[in-house]
């Protein structure tokens, strides 16, 4: 594989950015799958160890996390991006943020961080991503929006409790 320039890899962040944003606008993630994602690539979701996702190739990423996953509860999330670090070869990391709907009563917005691991190929389309996030801080967030009235039921039902679910047992195997 070809080390792509720091200028490739730049110009594939802004067009990244972009088609999130644009994602978030239209509540639809599935549209500029094709675009960014090689055919073959690779898309991994670890949550905490309780629970391995992964998608490979457009077809599956499409069916699944920016489908289906995106379609149940999430649609008044977004998830605005806070830096991009361009790594050595081909890979940039990103940083990210799962945000909310609505604000705390100081201003601020309920979010917790998330990171996500690309490799880009030879075309400048992701290859491989992994993502990461802290999920006792995610649901703590979704405890405190349902406190605020603000959690969608379909999201509580599809992700909320299973997942709680999934790190309760993770953590009582071994007391």
């Amino acid at each position: 594989m070809a080390t792509l320039s720091t200028d490739q890899k730049k110009a594939f962040i802004q067009k990244y950015i972009s088609y999130h944003a644009e994602a978030d606008r239209r509540n639809e993630w599935t549209f500029f799958v094709d675009e960014i994602y090689a055919p073959e690539c690779v898309y991994t979701c670890e949550y905490a160890g309780t629970l391995l996702v992964q998608a490979r190739g457009t077809e599956q990423i499409k069916a699944t996390h920016y489908g289906r996953d995106m379609q149940h509860g999430w649609e008044d999330w977004t998830f605005p991006y806070k830096g991009f670090y361009v790594g050595e070869g081909n890979e940039i990391i990103t940083h990210w943020m799962n945000r909310g709907p609505g604000l705390r009563e100081d201003g601020s917005h309920r979010e917790t961080p998330g990171i996500s691991f690309l490799t880009l190929d030879d075309n400048c389309q992701i290859s491989t991503q992994f993502d990461m996030f802290d999920l006792a801080h995610q649901m703590h967030l979704c405890d405190e929006l349902e406190e605020a009235g603000l959690l969608s039921p379909a999201l509580k039902e599809n992700w909320v409790i299973p997942m709680k679910t999934r790190l309760i047992e993770q953590l009582q195997r071994n007391i």
